[in-house]
């Protein structure tokens, strides 16, 4: 069973990881589309939340999505690191695995809350239009995939640490 959760755990980082990996140069170079996505969620905030704090996450909530997105990613593959390190030293780091993608799940199924949230609650809309094109809903798809994998890694990750005797956690 834990060869099995930790198999599914993998597929489901990679994913994660593609998507948060892939979309930092959009977010830290600050594409025009990065710029249409997250100036049109700070106008919208500005209307209820003041006009300062909605220029303030037009100006810097891409840097701050993008680092929170890295850091899930580097604690999601941490063990990868861990592991090759373990390799070399013959050190062992137990169920350090489990951990990672216990807390990775969280931050990332955290972090696309916001963004589904965003997409349906704000005018960007589940398809985002910018210049005349359409994404077809590419975005707000892969949020939904990472709410959900992000939960599903934190649940089967909680269940497997559960199933290891309590002296060995």
């Amino acid at each position: 069973m834990r060869k099995v959760i930790a198999l599914v755990s993998w597929v489901i980082v990679a994913w994660i990881c593609f998507i948060f990996l892939g979309s930092l140069p959009y977010k830290f170079t600050l594409h025009p589309d990065t710029q249409h996505i997250f100036g049109t969620i700070g106008e919208w905030l500005g209307t209820f939340l003041g006009s300062g704090f909605g220029s303030l996450f037009s100006q810097f909530g891409s840097y701050v999505v993008g680092g929170f997105e890295l850091l899930t990613s580097i604690i999601l593959l941490a063990p990868v690191l861990l592991w090759i390190k373990s390799l070399i030293t013959k050190q062992t780091f137990g169920n350090v695995r489990i951990r990672c993608h216990q807390v990775g799940g969280l931050l990332a199924s955290m972090v696309m809350a916001g963004a589904v949230f965003f997409h349906l609650a704000s005018p960007l809309g589940i398809e985002v239009l910018h210049e005349g094109e359409s994404d077809g809903g590419s975005l707000f798809k892969a949020a939904v995939s990472i709410l959900i994998l992000g939960i599903v890694l934190f649940i089967i990750n909680r269940i497997a640490i559960a199933t290891i005797p309590e002296s060995q956690r």
